[in-house]
């Protein structure tokens, strides 16, 4: 029984709950992203791992610049690697089994952590194993949600999973402050070996949620898929082969899946032109690539040691206040994006979080914060303003548009490719920021404003407008020639005068107002034009409410 209705689509419990079971591979991400800067501050971490001029004796320890940088790092080159690989396995096992493969993963890599001694490679070898499950998680989990989230939920419950990161950040802060002081070696193994309890969760939750219905479909399994759509829809099972609606959903998934079957697709079919697969291969990896060139990341791992450069006598604190504000924000980034789209959020939030940035670096710049008091304070709110503006719009938003701008038959490619280079620049950021700032000291927030301005112009130039349209639909758009980016906001499928006017069939329909495939009234009957592999057109009709109303 559907859970409640929203603009007519029926919405179940289990839409709710896999976005949330699924999101705590989000977690995972952000709990090992937020611990190691702590991590690398705490007295016996430092002792073991560090180079120290006086044996056992913490104040004479530190890190090179090298050094950190390697630990800090070679998870996110575990990642680069696990994101290549998740589509792969998400494709062969489905999504779900997938994500269990790669929760085992992560295990493994923390097992490997904590039993490290005095050897900070096998630490750093630890956390690459780590970075393996987690890659492959950040390409599952936001195409899984995309593709099993109902109707308008669906940029909603896909920004889950930058809620649940951030949420991961903040706990592992939280964390860290409270087991800093403990004696030996379990101040940072408790930290991490903590770490165990978070896959496990995801493990046992996601064997009990839907397959994703296109999964199902492309893969001959037809009424495993319909059945799985019901069930995120809240349809009981004694009305699955009647429900209007459902139908409808399950002709658009099967039309869909059978054109994309006849065309075979591997990894150079991302890179070809036609039907704009290249240009949204290139267009995700793009934003992925400015998601990390942000400067968020400068903070996330490095921002105990920058606040204890300003000369803040606690920085674990200041941690835990710049991870409360950026999970605090992430829920306004929920309603953000479902209510103003993925676009315009986009260019305001790379203006804001460029302005903020400017002022972080020329304050930092200007003079001494460690001698200025109020030069490190107007940092610390310059930082917050900056995560403020980064939480509600390109911390979700580029996850969401992983999981809606590419076609089914490459999703899991163009997924994998596009988190991919996200991570290499996390490796980037991460490695080199020691060495940078060692250089240009807090100039390096220059760039990172520049970045934010470069990301804002090519959202304008580049980017579809994707929310309320069904997967399908995103995927005509992209392919209609009269459509530009900064026009296709009033795009809507063939058959409807705007996407309005989508809304409101799609409530009639979820209403029992419009009846199945054979009665549909002709005016409202959509022409989808596909070509083949040989380029020879083939058209596949469905019913007006078949392109359903997705956010």
């Amino acid at each position: 029984m559907a859970l409640f209705y929203m603009h007519g689509v029926p919405v179940g419990y289990v839409a709710i709950l896999l976005a949330l079971v699924a999101s705590m591979g989000g977690f995972i991400f952000g709990y090992d992203t937020g611990q190691i800067s702590d991590i690398l501050l705490m007295d016996d971490f430092l002792v073991r791992f560090a180079t120290c001029s006086t044996p056992g004796v913490a104040s004479t320890c530190h890190f090179s610049t090298a050094r950190a940088g390697l630990i800090v790092s070679l998870l996110s080159i575990g990642t680069l690697v696990g994101a290549l690989l998740g589509a792969p396995i998400a494709d062969f096992l489905g999504r779900r089994y997938a994500m269990v493969v790669e929760c085992i993963l992560f295990i493994i890599g923390v097992i490997i952590q904590i039993t490290a001694t005095n050897a900070w490679q096998q630490f750093g070898m630890g956390r690459w194993v780590s970075g393996l499950g987690v890659g492959a998680l950040s390409a599952a989990v936001p195409m899984y949600q995309a593709e099993t989230a109902p109707a308008r939920l669906r940029g909603t419950l896909t920004a889950t999973y930058q809620l649940f990161i951030t949420f991961g950040i903040l706990v592992a802060y939280c964390i860290s402050i409270g087991t800093r002081h403990m004696p030996g070696a379990g101040s940072w193994r408790t930290v991490v070996g903590i770490g165990f309890i978070w896959p496990f969760i995801l493990m046992c939750g996601i064997i009990f949620m839907p397959e994703s219905p296109r999964w199902l479909a492309s893969h001959g399994r037809p009424k495993e898929a319909r059945h799985s759509l019901a069930r995120s829809h809240g349809i009981p099972r004694d009305q699955e082969n009647s429900d209007p609606f459902l139908n409808a959903k399950v002709e658009e998934v099967s039309t869909s899946i059978e054109h994309e079957r006849r065309i075979c697709a591997g990894w150079i079919d991302c890179f070809r032109p036609k039907h704009k697969t290249l240009y949204r291969t290139l267009l995700g990896m793009t934003l992925q690539s400015f998601q990390q060139l942000t400067g968020a990341n400068y903070f996330f791992y490095y921002g105990a040691t920058i606040f204890q450069s300003v000369g803040i006598e606690d920085s674990f604190i200041t941690q835990i206040i710049l991870g409360a504000v950026n999970f605090g924000c992430t829920f306004g980034g929920l309603y953000v994006m479902q209510r103003f789209g993925r676009r315009l959020p986009l260019i305001i939030g790379g203006i804001w979080q460029s302005c903020w940035l400017f002022v972080f670096a020329a304050a930092g710049t200007a003079k001494t914060p460690q001698n200025n008091p109020g030069i490190g304070k107007l940092m610390i709110v310059s930082a917050c303003m900056f995560i403020l503006g980064f939480s509600t719009t390109w911390a979700p938003g580029i996850w969401i548009l992983i999981g809606e701008t590419f076609p089914t038959r490459t999703r899991a490619k163009q997924g994998a490719l596009s988190t991919a280079s996200n991570w290499l620049w996390n490796f980037l950021i991460a490695f080199f920021t020691p060495f940078i700032v060692f250089s240009i000291d807090f100039r390096y927030g220059f760039v990172f404003a520049a970045c934010n301005l470069v990301g804002a112009v090519i959202v304008f130039f580049f980017l579809y407008e994707s929310s309320d349209l069904s997967l399908e639909s995103v995927d005509l758009m992209y392919n209609d020639p009269k459509c530009r980016p900064w026009t296709s906001r009033q795009w809507a499928p063939p058959g409807y005068r705007s996407r309005y006017d989508l809304a409101q069939q799609n409530k009639a329909a979820g209403a029992n107002k419009v009846v199945g495939p054979s009665g549909a009234d002709e005016s409202r009957i959509e022409k989808v034009e596909y070509g083949d592999a040989n380029g020879i057109g083939t058209s596949a009709t469905s019913t007006a409410f078949s392109s359903e109303d997705e956010h």
